[in-house]
């Protein structure tokens, strides 16, 4: 299969100031699907670091008291336990937005003092576009001298509350407030990487690029920088230990590292002009996919994403859309809750108008009918490439805020019929068919695969046990419930005079856009 008919080369990606490598052969990656699954595994993996090791990450949100397992550590625990016993901890936290406004601004700066505490150092970054936020979630774990040991972990789970469900999604003990409908424990579903190989390196390379940016880290505000001086906040980060060589290849397949980065002032250095190449990588992918676009998304409303679904289908007519989103928003309230709704409204009216009964819309709920909230970002075209990563499929996303997403091509071919589902000869490959049959089986209350390897059965699978699950819910929830979580998702118009304010509250506030003003004139990302 040739790369670069999937993968963006150097010169695509658009950013010439980067010192990360266009892509990364030889590795593994496994999903970790739910919050349970991935911190228990991180914890195994972090306890066993040695001194002089590194434990590098980043951070949207992170709770110190959050709860790896149910007998802990927590997540202050479990990081500086690392740096006690001689592990170098460094870590890029976004400074926030004051809690007072549903933010962790308290949250992320105790996680720090917690680390620095026991000998790490933990930045709080606010290197970002007024309004704008730092949204990777990685970890990177490396064993100078014994690098065939060497793992990341990147995708959507932030280390904080709410994120350690499971597959039985009653939701996090430990949870945050959310609106009304996910009741007091949220149900959680959400995905996270494990990766091993050469990649390692690449993600090790991107932390290494914003610790080492020169820019001060305190930003857009006299009362937030009065406030770090008060609290004897570290401003300047350490030099950091010398780079370990890359890991030894571990697998076949290869991952593109993608990241946002906007165009600011002051500019990055390692990305002058911002870096969209989440946008630019999925836009690339889309143009090959034929027969299904499968993706989770935690938002999915932005009209300049929808378009390029809506042209793909336009110009494909066997491609179907199947996209899982949350029922409702994750805020409550007459002012916070128009904007989120209409930015999705318009998304799925324009894919329609182009797809037709091809587009097939879906929120999730767990066996007691409670909204289970979709936090994945996921996407997987024709069983071939596919992508998890922090990002959302949104302008803010692919824009605005830092992100970072992996794009994975696997090296081996999974020959179950149909072997070529796009028929462009690029075969199906083992790991996106398995990361979308995984989540398909879980969805359907499936132990197996039967009638959901064929994009199209999978397509007609999930319409007919949502429909019977609606179907269900409409006949009052007598008799016994069918098995699934899938129900078709519903949009509402706005009324007129909500519309009036709530269209450009969400495309100023809630989906703003990033880039040059160059690009924005043209369309281009």
């Amino acid at each position: 299969m040739p790369l670069r008919e999937w993968l963006l080369s150097a010169a695509e990606r658009g950013n010439p100031d980067t010192s990360i490598p266009t892509w990364n052969t030889g590795n593994t990656a496994e999903a970790l699907i739910h919050g349970q699954r991935y911190f228990d595994r991180l914890a195994s993996e972090v306890e066993a670091l040695e001194p002089g090791d590194h434990l590098f990450f980043t951070d949207w949100r992170g709770d110190p008291d959050e709860r790896v397992r149910d007998g802990g550590p927590t997540i202050a625990e479990l990081f500086a336990d690392a740096a006690k016993r001689g592990v170098v901890v460094k870590g890029l936290l976004w400074r926030s937005h004051v809690d007072k406004l549903a933010y962790s601004e308290e949250e992320n700066r105790t996680l720090s003092d917690d680390i620095e505490a026991a000998g790490g150092e933990v930045l709080l970054d606010q290197r970002v576009r007024r309004g704008g936020s730092h949204h990777q979630k990685l970890v990177i774990l490396r064993h100078p001298g014994r690098p065939e040991l060497d793992v990341a972990f990147a995708g959507g789970i932030d280390l904080c509350h709410s994120r350690r469900d499971d597959d039985a999604h009653h939701g996090d003990r430990q949870a945050v407030r959310m609106a009304k409908a996910y009741g007091p424990n949220p149900p959680w579903h959400d995905v996270q990487l494990m990766l091993k190989g050469p990649v390692v390196g690449t993600l090790d390379q991107s932390f290494r690029e914003r610790w080492t940016d020169p820019a001060p880290l305190d930003q857009h505000g006299l009362i937030s920088t009065v406030t770090d001086l008060l609290k004897h906040e570290d401003m300047t980060p350490d030099p950091l230990p010398e780079q370990p060589p890359d890991p030894p290849p571990a697998g076949e397949m290869t991952v593109q590292v993608l990241r946002t980065y906007p165009a600011m002032r002051p500019a990055y250095s390692f990305a002058k002009l911002g870096e969209r190449s989440i946008a630019r990588g999925y836009t690339k992918a889309i143009k090959r996919a034929r027969r299904l676009i499968y993706l989770e998304d935690q938002y999915l409303w932005s009209e300049e994403v929808a378009r390029l679904f809506a042209e793909a289908m336009r110009d494909n007519p066997d491609l179907h859309l199947m996209a899982v989103v949350p029922r409702h928003p994750d805020v409550d309230g007459k002012f916070a809750l128009p904007p989120n709704q209409v930015g999705r409204e318009k998304a799925i009216e324009l894919c329609r108008s182009a797809g037709g009964d091809r587009v097939h819309v879906f929120d999730l709920e767990n066996h007691e009918d409670t909204p289970i909230y979709v936090h994945a970002k996921v996407c997987v075209i024709d069983d071939v490439w596919c992508s998890v990563g922090s990002d959302n499929f949104n302008r803010r996303s692919w824009t605005h805020d830092s992100e970072l997403s992996c794009a994975v091509l696997d090296g081996e071919r999974d020959e179950r019929a149909p072997a070529d589902p796009a028929g462009l000869g690029d075969g199906a490959r083992r790991f996106p068919r398995d990361l979308r049959l995984s989540l398909l089986r879980e969805h359907l209350d499936r132990t197996d695969d039967d009638g959901l390897i064929d994009p199209f059965d999978a397509v007609r699978a999930a319409n007919e046990a949502a429909d019977r699950l609606r179907q269900w819910h409409l006949d009052g929830g007598t008799g016994e419930r069918p098995p699934g979580r899938l129900v078709p998702h519903e949009t509402e118009r706005l009324p007129w005079h909500q519309r009036l304010w709530a269209v450009p509250a969400y495309r100023l506030v809630y989906d703003p856009d990033g880039r040059p003003w160059r690009e924005r004139r043209a369309g281009t990302w």
